[in-house]
Order: structure tokens, then C-alpha cells, then sequence
């Protein structure tokens, strides 16, 4: 049962939302302001390639946090500049620069794995994230599994409760 939702999520991933870049509209919107999720084209995802330390019994690489303000305002001005967001115009506190594969789950500090969030978003990822973590301290969860419920949330936050379920079913309660 594990695999087979792992691979509809990879699969949903992979194939959902459409590509803003392609839709009729150019990107997706929070009232035309701020993305609702990363582009994939501009934010695919991007692993820890030094790490500072191995965790997990799965042996995950760990890249400690390291995104400068300089860099934080760049990725913003991307996503401005490129897909006509008013991010830079919005108060600074309602977005945070979001690891797309968190550094818990072996991410990196890269530009492609680095996005504006928006607060309206991250209040439906953030405990999900600590808690896939967890799992995969614990050794009930792989990382490629986490990855993957992560990223189905982060590109569809409709299934957010339904996920949540979905692996406390499988891997059980923390």
C-alpha cells in the first residue's frame, strides 16, 4: 500500500499542477500576487550535495540552513520579474523563502530549491515537514517517501488533510 501511494504521489507531482508557464493565466496565483506553489520550472528540487553530517539510519545527507538576505531578495525579484507577481511590494513577514525539499529531508541551501511561501501556504506545510522528518528519524519512513508526500502538498494544498491521514494510516501516530 505504501509504494503504491508513493508512486501516485510521485505521479501527481510529476504530472499536476500544469506548468503555470503554460497555463492560461501564466502562473499560479494567490490573487495574481505571490505563486501557491513552487515553479517547477524555476524550483525543481535540488538535493544536499555537501553535507555537513549525515542523519537518520538511512544515512540522509544535511546541509545546514544557509540562505543569505542577498539571495532571499533575489529569488523574490525572480519570481516578480519572471511570472509578474507583486511579492516585493507585500509586507516582508507574510512570505519566507522555503527549502521546496526541506534541509530535514536532505535538501539544499540552491537557488532551484528555494521559493517565496507564502503564509496562507506554509501554515499547511510546516507541521507536515516536522512531522515527515520525524518519521524518517525514527527509520519508519524512507526519504524518497517523504519527498514525496512533501512535494504532493506543497503543489496541491486541497490534499493536505487527506495526506496527513493517509500516512498516519500507514506509518502510524507519532
Amino acid at each position: 500500500m505504501r509504494l503504491a501511494f508513493v508512486l501516485a504521489a510521485i505521479f501527481i507531482t510529476a504530472c499536476g499542477p500544469s506548468d503555470p508557464e503554460s497555463s492560461l493565466s501564466g502562473r499560479p496565483t494567490g490573487e495574481d500576487r505571490y505563486p501557491l506553489f513552487p515553479v517547477e520550472s524555476m524550483t525543481p528540487g535540488t538535493a544536499c550535495q555537501n553535507p555537513s553530517e549525515y542523519r537518520y539510519p538511512e544515512h540522509i545527507p544535511y546541509c545546514i540552513r544557509s540562505v543569505s538576505s542577498a539571495l532571499k531578495k533575489k529569488i523574490i525579484k525572480t519570481y516578480d520579474k519572471t511570472f509578474h507577481y507583486t511579492i516585493g511590494s507585500m509586507p516582508r513577514n507574510d512570505f519566507k523563502i522555503d527549502h521546496y525539499i526541506p534541509l530535514c529531508m536532505g535538501g539544499s541551501n540552491d537557488i532551484a530549491n528555494l521559493w517565496p511561501q507564502h503564509k496562507s501556504v506554509y501554515i499547511h506545510t510546516d507541521d507536515l515537514e516536522q512531522k515527515l522528518c520525524l518519521y524518517m528519524e525514527q527509520g519508519r519512513m524512507k526519504q524518497v517517501e517523504a519527498i514525496s508526500y512533501i512535494k504532493l502538498v506543497k503543489n496541491n494544498l486541497d490534499q493536505a488533510q487527506r495526506v496527513e491521514l493517509e500516512i498516519e494510516t500507514n506509518y502510524g501516530h507519532l
